[in-house]
């Protein structure tokens, strides 16, 4: 086992995205599931442990994949102190890379990984927009302070610079990925699912690249916030997949079987289709 100095870390404050931290040690089933799918895992487990009663005690993490990966590749991760394991019944992510990487590693037999769900890109933006933000380039404007995810631990971030690509060309990842970044007025976050909201509902922040389902549970939450669409051509819909990895080195393998054939049920793509994703 890695000595915990040499372990990713995660933050202090991410409790909200540890699912039955209780159970870590003696879970029937570990997941990492992309963290821009938190408000649909909890209806998710209940409705997967309705049908499979003798999987009870689930720890499930929704941090950001980048960073579950780096927890997988180094067989654990610290929290708060405490030593966590690296070792998930089953992974998932939006990026093919992260699915290379896990097969590379041996973690994942070739052809195991799928997909199951699609999302889209939203712009978030503060109450009453008062930056004025109608469009993507406009993130790259003057004065206009962006929230955010971080490429190197939020997948979401990958395809936020595609978008960006699209929108102004490799100019505009630079302005709001170089320059921005180093007069402020970009901040990146850790967790952009929890950070951003708060950012634009605090005033410190104006906008924020999300997911079309984060976006529609802030309004359902009744944040006040506004969303601004980027359009088909720019919201990487037909890019955004997720893919479900059952691991190598499942510590509970009949476990991890039947929860990657339940993300294929009816009713989980019930579950993900109320909350706004696009079953695959």
């Amino acid at each position: 086992m890695p000595e915990p100095t040499d372990l990713p870390r995660i933050p202090d404050d991410r409790a909200a995205d540890l699912l039955g931290l209780e159970h870590a040690a003696d879970a029937d089933l570990v997941l990492f599931l992309a963290g821009n799918q938190f408000m649909a895992v909890p209806e998710l487990l209940d409705a997967f442990r309705a049908e499979h009663s003798a999987v009870r005690r689930i720890f499930c993490e929704t941090l950001p994949p980048g960073l579950e990966l780096k927890q997988i590749l180094a067989r654990g991760a610290t929290f708060r102190g405490r030593t966590l394991t690296g070792r998930p019944d089953l992974y998932a992510s939006v990026s093919r890379a992260a699915v290379a990487a896990l097969e590379q590693a041996g973690r994942l037999r070739p052809g195991e990984g799928f997909v199951y769900l699609h999302n889209r890109l939203v712009l978030l933006t503060a109450p009453g927009n008062p930056a004025g933000i109608a469009a993507v380039a406009d993130l790259g404007r003057d004065g206009v302070r962006v929230s955010q995810p971080d490429p190197a631990l939020e997948d979401i971030g990958n395809h936020i610079l595609d978008m960006y690509r699209a929108a102004g060309g490799e100019a505009l990842v630079r302005r709001i990925m170089e320059d921005k970044v180093r007069d402020g007025s970009t901040r990146l976050t850790t967790v952009h699912h929890r950070e951003t909201p708060q950012r634009l509902l605090a005033g410190s922040a104006d906008a924020g690249p999300v997911w079309a389902t984060e976006a529609a549970f802030a309004a359902a939450q009744g944040l006040g916030l506004e969303v601004v669409e980027p359009g088909p051509d720019l919201d990487r819909r037909e890019a955004v997949r997720y893919f479900a990895c059952p691991l190598a080195d499942a510590p509970h393998p009949e476990a991890a079987r039947a929860f990657a054939g339940f993300l294929r049920s009816d009713a989980a793509r019930d579950i993900f289709t109320r909350h706004g994703f696009v079953p695959a």
